[in-house]
Parts: C-alpha cells; sequence; structure tokens
C-alpha cells in the first residue's frame, strides 16, 4: 500500500502520533485535515506517518504515497503523479484518463508558456473526484524535494483542505533550503495547518526502543554505542542491527568501544550492504543511479542483463530490509539508503554511470524523461550520441520538463562546435525551450545566433517565428516586426510558414502603427496564402487578426462573422487549444458589445467545456467571465472569478497571473466592486497594487480602464471631484488603432466634469461617445452611453429616458441603475420632484440589489441638493452577512450539489465555471455558515430543505 514498512517497535511520540490521529479521525467523520511533520533526517517522519496510519488500509480509502527524490526535483509533477498513481495502464479510468490528457499535452502555437499548469489542474481535478468518490489520504514524503509543480497542487490541496475529503501529509526536512518550499510552509502555518516536529527521542525512549529491538535492554559496549545516535531512532536502529551483523560473523561478538565504528549515519548504511552479496551490492549501485525508486526494466537495461538473472539479488535486498516493493516497482526503504549508496560512489564514477545510463536507456527507446534524468545527473555534455537525441526528444522535454530542457540544450550547445550538424538544431530547440520558461531575452539571442547557419528550411522558418514571439513578449515589437519581415524576403520560405508570418505581421502592425487598413490588407494576403497551403491555424490566426481590426472600428456584426469562421475553422483539434481559447474569448467580448448578453454566457459555457475537455485552466476566461460577469450585475460571481488563492505562496503561481495585462484587469475589476459596495480597504489594496504595474504595450493600455474607473471612484469617495475627473478623463481620446471601449466610462466622465463646471471635458466626453455611437454598425451600448452623455450635458430627460428604457429591454444590469439615477437627478434639476423621487427610489432599489452602497450614497447626495429625498419606504435591509440567508445565488445552487454529493469537479461541469471558481465558492460559503467541512454543507442545505 505504500513504500515505506511499519516500525517493527515503536515507543511513545504519543502527543506527535495523537496529532496525526486526529487527521485520520476528522476523515474518518467525513471532515479533513491537512499535516506537516517536519525533523531532521532519520528522526522518524515517515515512520510517525505509518504508525498513525497503521489499520485504516481495511477501511476502504485511497491511499497514495509519493516519495520525492532530488533526482527528479526538476520534473515537473513527478511525485504528485506517483502519489496519485497515474498511469496509462491503470485499472481506474479515473487515473487512466489523467495521465491520458497530460501525455496529450502540446507546446502552444499561439500562447508560450509550459505544460505544469495544465499538468496542475489535471491532478487537482483527479484529487478531487477521488476525494468525492471515497475518503482520500495523500503522502508525500520528502517535501523538500518534490519539484515546483507538485509543490503548487500540495499547496492548492491544503488551501481547500476544507473542502475535500482528504488526509494531506507532508513530511520534510527541517529548515528546508528551498524558498518555495519555505513559502508553502508559511503559508500552511498562516491557514492553521497542523505543525509536527519531531525532535531526538530522550534517553528513556532510546533505551526502550533497543530494548524493544533486542529482547533485552543495552548493557555496556552496546549502551555505548547507542548512545552515539543522539536519539535519531533510523541510526539506532542501523547501529544496532550493525552490531548483531558483526555478532554473527566469524569473530562473533559485538563492537567494543576501541574497535573501528562507522563514524555517520551514511557509513553505517553503507555497512548494511555487508549483509549481501558482491553480486546483490554490486546491483544496488546501480539502482541507486536510477533514484529512491525505480523499475526492474530500467535497471536491466543498465546492468545488461535479462531480468530473471537479477530476481535472486533483488529477493536477497529485500530479505536484508534494503529495498521494499512499491507497486510496479521496487524503492529503497528509506531515502537516506539510498543516498547513502549514491554518495558512497566517487564523483568521477558516478558522472560516468549516469551518462552510460542516459545511452543504454536511449537505445531502448525509453521515455524521454527518463533519458533526461540520467543526462542530467551526469552532469556533463553526452558523446555524440546525446545531441541527436536531445534535438529529437527537445520537443516532449520543453513541454513536460522545460527547465530540463533547457538545461541539458545549454550544455550539449556549449559543448558542441559551430560547424557540427546538431548545431542548427540544439540551437532552435534551445530557443523554443527558453520561450517556454518565460525567459524571452535570452531565446531571442539563441535564435539570432541561430539563423544566418542553419540550412533546413522549415527549422529556419520555425526559430524566425520564436524569435519574433520572443521579441514581442519581451516588449519589443519594433524588432518582432522586422524580424517577420526578414523572414518574409526568404526565397525557400514554405506557403504554411508564410502565412503563418503574415498573420502574425498583421497583428503586429495594428498594435505598432495602428493603420487598421494596412493590418487588414496583410491579413487578407495571409488568408490568400493559408487557403493555398491549407494551415488552419494561420487561417484562423488572419481572421482573428481580422476581427480584432473590425472590433476597433465598432463593426461588431462583421467582427462576429469573423471570429466564427475562424472557429470552425479551427474545430476541436487539440493541437489548437490555445488559439480556439483566445477565439472564444473574442466572440464573449463581440457578443456583449453587440448586447447580446445571453449568447455571450453561452460561449463562456462552451470556452469552459472545451478547456475540461482538454484538462487546460481555461486561464483566459477568468478575466473574461469576470467582466462578462460584472456587466451582468453577478458582482458576486465576477469576485469569485478573479479569487487568486496562490497570492499566498508568491513563488507558486500561474504563468498568466505574472502577465501585466490580466494583473490590470483582475485588480480593477475587484476595486471598482469594492469601491462601489463602499469596501474602501479592499479598494485599496487592489488600487495599490494595479497602479503599481507599468503600462508598456498595447493590451496593457487596453485592460486598463476598469483600474482607471476604480481610481476615479476612489478620489471622488475622498471628495477630490476634479482629479477624479482628470483621472478619468485620460481615457479620451483613443489611441489608433486601440480597442478601449471608451464608452463605458465616458456618462460618469460627463457627470464628473458637470460637477466641478468644467462643461468643456463634459462636451468633450460627449463628442467622444458620440463618435463610438456613430462607428458602431448595428447600435448597441456605444449609442446606449451616448443618450447618457447628451441627457446630462443637455438636461434633457428625453434621451436619458432612451437610454434607461435600452438598458431594461436589453442590458447590461450593471449600466441601468446609473442611468436612472442620471435620469432622475435631471428630472430634480427641471423641477419634477415626485417623478424625481420615484426614479430615485428605483435607482437605489437597483443599487440595493448589487449592494453598490457608495452609489446609494452619491445618488442620494446628488438628489439632496435639489430638496428630494427617498420616499419612507426606506432602504432595504442589508444582506446577512452570515447563516443561510448570507448566500448567494450561485451559491445556494453550489450548495445543494455539494449536498448531492457532486465534486467540485462535477459542479464545474454542470455549472460551466472553472474548478478554482467553485472552490472559492464553496470557500465562501464555508465560512457564511461558520462551517468546517462539506459535510457540515450538506447538513445545512437539507435542514434549509433546499434539493438540487
Amino acid at each position: 500500500m505504500w513504500p515505506i514498512d511499519r516500525p517493527p517497535e515503536w515507543v511513545d511520540r504519543s502527543q506527535e502520533l495523537a496529532a496525526v490521529r486526529a487527521g485520520i479521525e476528522a476523515l474518518r467523520h467525513g471532515g479533513s485535515a491537512a499535516v506537516w511533520v517536519e525533523g531532521e533526517p532519520g528522526i522518524g517522519k515517515s515512520s510517525l506517518v505509518v504508525e498513525a496510519l497503521a489499520g485504516t488500509s481495511q477501511l476502504g480509502w485511497e491511499i497514495g504515497w509519493g516519495i520525492a527524490d532530488p533526482l527528479a526535483e526538476r520534473l515537473p509533477l513527478s511525485v504528485m503523479q506517483d502519489c496519485l498513481q497515474v498511469r496509462l495502464s491503470s485499472p481506474d479510468p479515473r487515473r487512466a484518463h489523467a495521465a491520458g490528457l497530460l501525455r496529450s499535452q502540446r507546446l502552444g502555437l499561439f500562447a508560450d508558456g509550459e505544460a505544469s499548469g495544465s499538468g496542475v489542474e489535471v491532478l487537482m481535478a483527479l484529487a478531487d473526484e477521488l476525494c468525492a468518490a471515497a475518503p482520500t489520504v495523500m503522502v508525500i514524503d520528502d517535501l523538500q524535494w518534490a519539484d515546483d509543480a507538485s509543490l503548487l497542487v500540495w499547496h492548492q490541496l491544503a488551501a481547500s483542505i476544507d473542502q475535500l475529503r482528504l488526509l494531506l501529509i507532508a513530511t520534510c526536512r527541517s529548515d528546508p533550503r528551498r524558498p518555495e518550499v519555505q513559502q508553502v510552509r508559511a503559508s500552511f502555518a498562516r491557514r492553521g495547518g497542523v505543525l509536527v516536529t519531531l525532535g531526538p527521542l530522550p534517553d528513556n525512549d532510546v533505551a526502550a526502543l533497543v530494548t524493544a529491538m533486542l529482547g533485552a535492554p543495552p548493557e555496556g559496549t552496546l549502551r555505548q554505542l547507542t548512545a552515539q545516535a543522539a536519539g535519531n531512532p533510523l541510526y539506532l536502529r542501523e547501529l544496532v542491527d550493525a552490531s548483531e551483523r558483526a555478532q554473527a560473523g566469524p569473530a562473533g561478538g559485538v563492537w567494543s568501544a576501541h574497535e573501528q565504528l562507522p563514524a555517520s549515519l551514511a557509513a553505517v548504511l553503507n555497512d548494511r550492504l555487508s549483509s549481501v552479496s558482491a553480486q546483490t551490492a554490486q546491483i544496488l549501485r546501480t539502482a541507486a543511479l536510477l533514484g529512491g525508486k525505480f523499475t526492474v526494466t530500467h535497471l536491466a537495461v543498465l546492468l545488461r542483463r535479462p531480468v530473471w538473472e537479477l530476481a535472486a539479488g533483488l529477493q536477497e535486498a529485500v530479505a536484508a530490509r534494503i529495498l521494499v516493493g512499491s507497486g510496479s516497482e521496487l524503492a529503497f526503504r528509506h531515502q537516506l539508503i539510498h543516498q547513502a549508496l549514491y554518495a558512497s560512489m566517487p564523483t568521477a564514477l558516478r558522472t560516468a554511470l549516469h551518462a552510460e545510463a542516459a545511452r543504454e536507456l536511449a537505445a531502448t527507446d525509453a521515455d524521454a524523461l527518463s533519458v533526461a534524468q540520467q543526462l542530467f545527473a551526469a552532469g556533463q555534455a553526452g558523446t555524440g550520441w546525446s545531441g541527436a537525441w536531445l534535438i529529437q526528444a527537445a520537443p516532449t522535454l520543453t513541454i513536460q520538463a522545460p527547465q530540463v530542457a533547457v538545461d541539458l540544450l545549454r550544455r550539449e550547445l556549449d559543448a558542441t562546435p559551430s560547424g557540427d550538424a546538431a548545431w542548427d538544431g540544439l540551437t532552435a530547440s534551445l530557443a523554443r525551450a527558453l520561450l517556454a520558461v518565460g525567459s524571452y531575452d535570452e531565446a531571442a539571442q539563441q535564435a539570432r545566433a541561430a539563423l544566418p547557419v542553419m540550412n533546413d528550411p522549415e527549422r529556419r522558418a520555425e526559430t524566425y517565428s520564436v524569435l519574433a514571439r520572443a521579441q514581442v513578449s519581451a516588449g519589443r515589437s519594433d524588432e518582432a516586426t522586422s524580424t517577420v519581415r526578414q523572414s518574409l524576403a526568404l526565397t525557400d520560405l514554405s506557403q504554411r510558414w508564410r502565412a503563418r508570418m503574415l498573420a502574425m505581421l498583421a497583428m503586429l502592425e495594428r498594435a505598432d502603427t495602428g493603420k487598421l487598413d494596412t493590418a487588414d490588407e496583410t491579413a487578407r494576403q495571409a488568408l490568400t496564402v493559408a487557403k493555398e497551403a491549407d494551415d488552419a491555424f494561420a487561417t484562423a490566426h488572419a481572421l482573428t487578426d481580422l476581427w480584432l481590426s473590425h472590433s476597433i472600428r465598432r463593426d461588431h456584426a462583421a467582427a462576429l462573422d469573423f471570429i466564427d469562421r475562424a472557429l470552425r475553422v479551427l474545430g476541436d483539434d487539440p493541437g489548437y487549444a490555445d488559439l480556439r481559447s483566445f477565439a472564444l474569448d473574442d466572440r464573449i467580448f463581440t457578443l456583449q458589445n453587440l448586447d447580446r448578453w445571453p449568447e455571450a454566457e453561452v460561449t463562456l459555457r462552451q470556452a469552459r467545456e472545451s478547456a475540461q475537455r482538454s484538462g487546460s485552466p481555461d486561464r483566459t476566461t477568468w478575466a473574461a467571465a469576470a467582466v462578462l460577469r460584472y456587466w451582468l450585475g453577478q458582482w458576486d460571481d465576477a469576485l469569485a472569478e478573479l479569487s487568486t488563492e496562490e497570492d499566498e505562496a508568491p513563488g507558486l503561481t500561474y504563468t498568466f497571473l505574472r502577465e501585466r495585462w490580466p494583473a490590470l484587469l483582475v485588480h480593477g475589476v475587484t476595486a471598482l466592486i469594492a469601491g462601489r459596495r463602499d469596501q474602501r480597504t479592499t479598494a485599496d489594496q487592489h488600487l495599490r497594487a494595479g497602479l503599481a504595474l507599468p503600462v508598456l504595450t498595447v493590451p496593457d493600455r487596453e485592460n486598463r480602464d476598469f483600474l482607471i474607473a476604480a481610481h476615479a471612484m476612489a478620489l471622488e469617495q475622498r471628495g477630490e471631484t476634479r482629479q477624479a475627473m482628470q483621472v478619468l478623463a485620460a481615457l479620451v481620446p483613443r489611441h489608433d488603432g486601440e480597442m478601449t471601449l471608451t464608452h463605458q466610462w465616458l456618462p460618469d466622465l460627463v457627470r464628473l466634469a458637470i460637477g466641478t463646471g468644467d462643461r468643456e471635458i463634459a462636451q468633450t466626453a460627449a463628442q467622444a461617445c458620440q463618435q463610438e455611437a456613430t462607428a458602431e454598425t448595428r447600435p448597441a451600448r456605444a449609442a446606449a452611453a451616448s443618450l447618457r452623455c447628451q441627457g446630462l450635458l443637455t438636461s434633457d430627460p428625453g434621451p436619458l429616458r432612451d437610454a434607461v428604457a435600452h438598458y431594461r429591454t436589453t442590458g447590461p444590469a450593471a449600466q441601468l441603475p446609473a442611468a436612472v439615477e442620471d435620469l432622475a437627478a435631471v428630472l430634480a434639476e427641471r423641477g419634477q420632484q415626485e417623478e424625481a423621487r420615484a426614479t430615485l427610489n428605483e435607482a437605489v432599489s437597483l443599487y440595493e440589489g448589487l449592494n453598490a452602497r457608495w452609489d446609494i450614497r452619491r445618488a442620494d447626495s446628488r438628489l439632496r441638493s435639489y430638496g428630494i429625498r427617498r420616499g419612507v419606504r426606506g432602504a432595504r435591509g442589508p444582506r446577512a452577512a452570515s447563516g443561510w440567508g448570507a448566500l448567494t445565488p450561485t451559491e445556494v445552487k453550489i450548495a445543494a450539489l455539494v449536498a448531492r454529493g457532486d465534486s467540485t469537479s462535477e459542479i464545474a461541469r454542470s455549472m460551466f465555471l472553472s474548478r478554482r471558481t467553485v472552490q472559492t465558492y464553496i470557500s465562501h460559503i464555508l465560512a457564511k455558515l461558520g462551517a468546517k467541512s462539506r459535510v457540515e454543507i450538506v447538513r445545512e442545505a437539507l435542514r434549509q430543505g433546499v434539493a438540487p
């Protein structure tokens, strides 16, 4: 069941055992727990966990145990896959499906970055399904060696522990050196996780343990020897075993205090090899090269012997308590035994053996990660064969372990002369791997170095593409434009790559010059060439270019046609998942601009379904969904979309959230909602974080509008109305080629300008909004916003009534109450007090539905200056802060699904949400109900009579 033997003898540790067993009891009663066990090597961390878990194998629980290994520290998700037993050959269809998703991941053609983010989502979803089906125990042993992606999974599981039927355990050495591990531990402690620290055994327990091992109290020399262990149980056991081996030897007796004694734990562990034959010792030393756990097949390859010849030696090692069975593999009984054997080999020998192991495994077509692990451990470039192998394996390694790919390719390239046949392939592969890990400047440097000497036209074209993408990602789009033009001048450029480069050029021309006609002409050339080449990616990319330019012109109907054509071309091909995700996001955006809100929601569902099928984290939809929810007036849902629990471990987060433009949008939407709800502290926090971000690129400018609106609101709340107006006025005019939907904010700018007596800015804003409305080929959102501006500027209720009517029938819900408030203010100004009061009451009622307390205070203040106050109905009572009545409609639905027994992933699929968004909702439900687990949600839902 797990690769660690239960200690044959156990003494005390009662408090520490009780801490772990409390987690077992919580799991037994439908709850959950997370435990972090730490201490020095050999102190008994793993033994404590095994002792605590004794007897749980009879309960029908899912139990997984993964042991992190320093040799696999750079292989993403390796230990977590071991823990969850993710194998293509697994008889469990859930695990086999997860393995298939991980295996099918590909490099993005449109977006950069490795696949570990998708892998994290796959394993999180699997863990959720396992926990929903049965109580689950997950143990990660030696967490200090875990790869970063596995650390992120452990961190996220610990952060959502109260939502799972899970006992999550980590064992870790004290004071781990890696900052990522320190961050995870600190976050765990802040959340109130159970920390168990193991110290040395006291003298009484040492004596009791040795007595239990020997059947009699230690005396004389043996008692002196055991004092050397300093209370370390593993050292103690090994010393006693070594003493017994000495007693059983030809001379008999035990060591005397004056005889040669192993000077350290590593030495006494190595001494255990004396208990097996020389042949078995050699097998074990070779096995140590493969890590703490290994397959017999790989061991046979390294020894160049058939498996049957190894059977006797391996059985002897198991009998000597050096190896244990671990599912389909063998493992060293303790990681320290493996490390002692490994360290006992001279470095030069170890290096040579790793290099030989890599070559032997590659010759048998072993998986790329196994070969790479040995090649990396060798610490030196290969000898002839490795260059060709790396070029062939680079695409796989760049997906599965991009940093390992970078390190191996860089090392190999340094040892390869520039005239060597493998040089250009290695350089091109290194540039692609550097792009995947986000090292854009070095990727560009490598690509530039490779291009002049490349002979293969296909590889040269791909390298030009990598160079251009690296330059764009580094914020040097002018250089990228030059790079693309150079590639298009190549006489041997294939039609496929010509089409792709033209599509990229169209995108760059829009961003660099804002000349939409030029960009359109280039995009149409790309379409023509792509059709000739029958290249779906280039076709779809060119169509998205045309979507963008027509959206900027506000020809949203034509834009929708282009994006729908792009989606039809892409179909469901998994190779185009990244571009399809962006295209669906574009479609949501366009449908909003056409005031086709229900269709936008349907497209969001389609985007989520597509992401769920591919096991990807649907990263782009988080921001798109939040903006959509904001305008629909579903503010609690918008905030749930934007929640980022990963912030507590800053070294471990999704690459997407480290980019500027989504961060600007996340902080902007969150700050605006918080500000409108008069939650000043939250709003200020997000404003500070958002305003600290530089605005360097066109996407940055296009996604900062919510942040600017939130900043202006914060200034207005402080009474700095003129400064608020000036901040909001920065949105006008739009730059050439810029998408920003300025009309969304211009009515507020007109209101602020009128309030400060600045008619010039009010007129400028109204004119800008009218230009936006005129540009719309089908009157929609900009036209309605222009009516508001016109009504405010001229104090005419007519246009405002038309705007209100539009928002009532078409939406969006978030803009209706502001238009009603504006109408009330103009009616009051014109002396129509009764209608103004009734209109104010309606505006306030709508604001109450949004919990927009600041908007209510502002509306009251605007009308109070005309002597108008709300009617006797007064304000609706605030929503309850806790209890069932505090739940939002979405939270009630999710609580009902939890009561039905659905897992988080199942709820996400049925409600077309991301898994992480559902986690946020469940976290809010638990907090509002004062509950500690899903079981308590079920009880309360049943008490409330709620059914799914």
